[in-house]
C-alpha cells in the first residue's frame, strides 16, 4: 500500500508522536541547525517560504516522531521538526470536515469520488 504522497506502508505501520513545548534557546538552536541543513523551508504546494516572527521570544513547539513498519522498512526511522511562531496569519486549510473558506466567505469545492475507495 502507499499513501496519498506515494509513501509505502503495510498494515503493520506504527507511528509514535511526541509533542512538547521547548524554551526559546532550544527553539533558536533547532532553527539554526535546520536553516544550515535545509537552507530554506518552503510550502511544497505553493513554494512560499513561511515567515517567522523573529521578535517573538517565547516557546516553540517540537514534534518528534518515529515510524516502524516491519512490512516495508528494514528498521524504524525518526525525525524532529520544530515550529516557531509565524509572522503572519496561518493560512486556512480546507478539508472534507470543514469546507467553509472563511477568508472568502464561501464553500470550497471539495473533490468527490464516483465510488468508494474500499
Amino acid at each position: 500500500m502507499v499513501d496519498m504522497y506515494g509513501t509505502p506502508h503495510s498494515p503493520a505501520l506504527h507511528v509514535v508522536e511526541r509533542y512538547r513545548s521547548i524554551d526559546y534557546e532550544t527553539t533558536q538552536s533547532a532553527a539554526e541547525r535546520d536553516e544550515k541543513d535545509n537552507l530554506r523551508l518552503a510550502d511544497e504546494r505553493n513554494d512560499v517560504a513561511v515567515a517567522v516572527d523573529h521578535n517573538y521570544k517565547g516557546n516553540g513547539l517540537q514534534l518528534q516522531f518515529t515510524v516502524e513498519d516491519d512490512g516495508v522498512f528494514t528498521m524504524p526511522w525518526s525525525a524532529t521538526i520544530t515550529y516557531r511562531r509565524a509572522a503572519n496569519e496561518w493560512r486556512e486549510n480546507v478539508c472534507a470536515e470543514n469546507m467553509h473558506e472563511y477568508y472568502y466567505n464561501k464553500e470550497a469545492d471539495v473533490p468527490t469520488a464516483d465510488k468508494p475507495d474500499f
